[in-house]
């Protein structure tokens, strides 16, 4: 082997010793989490929460579930909790000029999920059984009008405007 084959190769082997020892020497930053932090975290996951039990009890009103005499107090209970909350949050967060007070922005986070929630209807609410069945017998007249029957060789199905069977090629009369 000659001298500059060798010396490449070592050169190569330099380079890759580095590039797998890097990580050894960097120095890392370490994410220090401050008890801020986990109030802050703590606070979002709570409005998360009270604002879906707002959007459940809505719901569940809806339904009939709850006694109209209960749900006006549950409701008032809750959207107090998520004030609260919200209040404290923005003790952490300075509050922008123009922006809504706690308890209007609550109503409009839940009326946003609400009209999120009624768009989205399954299929069933969609189409009736007598629509389905429509569809159901529109589909099987119009499968029966392209059958063709069967092929006499081979037995695979054809249709009526095949002239040869598209498996095994014998004419259809």
């Amino acid at each position: 082997m000659e001298i500059s084959s060798l010396l490449m190769l070592f050169a190569v082997l330099l380079l890759v010793g580095l590039f797998v020892a890097r990580p050894f020497y960097e120095k890392r930053k370490i994410a220090r989490v401050t008890a801020d932090d986990h109030i802050l975290s703590s606070l979002m996951a709570e409005r998360d929460r009270l604002i879906t039990a707002l959007q459940e009890l809505d719901f569940d009103n809806t339904l009939g579930k709850i006694p109209a005499e209960d749900y006006p107090t549950q409701r008032a209970l809750l959207l107090q909790k998520a004030a609260d909350v919200l209040r404290q949050l923005d003790e952490f967060q300075p509050k922008k000029p123009g922006t809504k007070d706690a308890e209007s922005r609550v109503e409009a986070v839940v009326a946003a999920r609400r009209a999120d929630a009624a768009q989205k209807k399954p299929a069933a609410q969609l189409a009736s059984e007598d629509d389905i069945e429509s569809l159901i017998a529109a589909r099987r007249a119009e499968r029966k009008e392209k059958s063709g029957g069967f092929c006499p060789k081979c037995g695979k199905p054809v249709l009526r405007t095949d002239r040869f069977c598209p498996s095994c090629g014998k004419p259809i009369k």
